[in-house]
Protein backbone atom coordinates (compact mmCIF):
# COMPACT_ATOMS: atom_id res chain seq x y z
CA UNK A 1 0.00 0.00 0.00
CA UNK A 2 1.22 3.48 -1.22
CA UNK A 3 1.81 6.38 1.67
CA UNK A 4 -1.63 7.83 -0.50
CA UNK A 5 -3.68 5.05 -0.62
CA UNK A 6 -3.06 4.69 3.13
CA UNK A 7 -3.98 8.24 3.88
CA UNK A 8 -7.35 8.02 1.87
CA UNK A 9 -7.92 4.48 3.77
CA UNK A 10 -7.07 6.40 7.15
CA UNK A 11 -9.11 9.59 6.17
CA UNK A 12 -12.17 7.71 5.35
CA UNK A 13 -11.74 5.89 8.64
CA UNK A 14 -11.44 8.85 10.64
CA UNK A 15 -14.51 10.41 8.57
CA UNK A 16 -12.69 13.22 7.24
CA UNK A 17 -11.29 14.43 3.90
CA UNK A 18 -8.01 13.20 2.58
CA UNK A 19 -5.54 16.40 2.50
CA UNK A 20 -4.52 17.73 -0.51
CA UNK A 21 -1.28 18.03 -2.19
CA UNK A 22 -0.69 21.50 -0.78
CA UNK A 23 -1.67 20.13 2.44
CA UNK A 24 0.19 17.20 2.73
CA UNK A 25 3.58 19.35 1.58
CA UNK A 26 2.74 21.44 4.40
CA UNK A 27 2.23 19.09 6.54
CA UNK A 28 5.67 17.49 5.77
CA UNK A 29 7.24 21.20 5.98
CA UNK A 30 6.00 21.02 9.40
CA UNK A 31 7.10 17.48 10.53
CA UNK A 32 10.54 17.91 9.12
CA UNK A 33 10.85 21.57 11.19
CA UNK A 34 9.69 19.95 14.25
CA UNK A 35 11.98 16.59 14.08
CA UNK A 36 14.81 18.58 12.74
CA UNK A 37 14.83 21.16 16.01
CA UNK A 38 13.61 18.95 18.38
CA UNK A 39 13.72 15.10 19.26
CA UNK A 40 12.12 13.38 16.00
CA UNK A 41 8.85 12.46 18.03
CA UNK A 42 8.06 16.35 18.47
CA UNK A 43 7.33 15.75 14.64
CA UNK A 44 4.16 13.75 14.84
CA UNK A 45 3.07 15.83 17.64
CA UNK A 46 3.39 18.78 16.07
CA UNK A 47 1.24 17.91 13.48
CA UNK A 48 -1.55 16.69 16.07
CA UNK A 49 -1.28 19.91 17.42
CA UNK A 50 -1.57 20.75 14.07
CA UNK A 51 -5.13 18.94 13.24
CA UNK A 52 -6.47 20.20 16.38
CA UNK A 53 -5.46 24.14 15.60
CA UNK A 54 -7.41 26.43 13.70
CA UNK A 55 -4.64 28.30 12.89
CA UNK A 56 -3.80 27.39 8.90
CA UNK A 57 -0.53 25.55 7.72
CA UNK A 58 1.10 28.44 6.51
CA UNK A 59 0.67 30.08 10.09
CA UNK A 60 1.77 27.19 12.02
CA UNK A 61 5.00 26.33 9.91
CA UNK A 62 5.90 30.09 10.37
CA UNK A 63 5.47 29.32 14.09
CA UNK A 64 7.63 25.68 13.56
CA UNK A 65 10.24 27.78 11.97
CA UNK A 66 10.36 30.78 14.31
CA UNK A 67 10.79 28.56 17.10
CA UNK A 68 13.49 26.38 15.61
CA UNK A 69 15.36 29.43 14.98
CA UNK A 70 15.59 30.36 19.00
CA UNK A 71 13.30 33.76 18.14
CA UNK A 72 10.04 32.52 20.39
CA UNK A 73 8.18 35.35 21.15
CA UNK A 74 7.37 36.37 24.88
CA UNK A 75 3.42 35.43 24.31
CA UNK A 76 2.28 32.67 22.92
CA UNK A 77 0.56 33.12 19.05
CA UNK A 78 2.69 36.55 18.71
CA UNK A 79 4.51 34.33 16.19
CA UNK A 80 1.43 34.11 14.14
CA UNK A 81 0.18 37.85 13.42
Amino acid sequence: MTRDQWIAAFAAEAGVAEPSLQEIRELLELAATAAHASERTAAPLACWIAGRSELSLAQLRTAAETIAAGEQSAAPGDALA
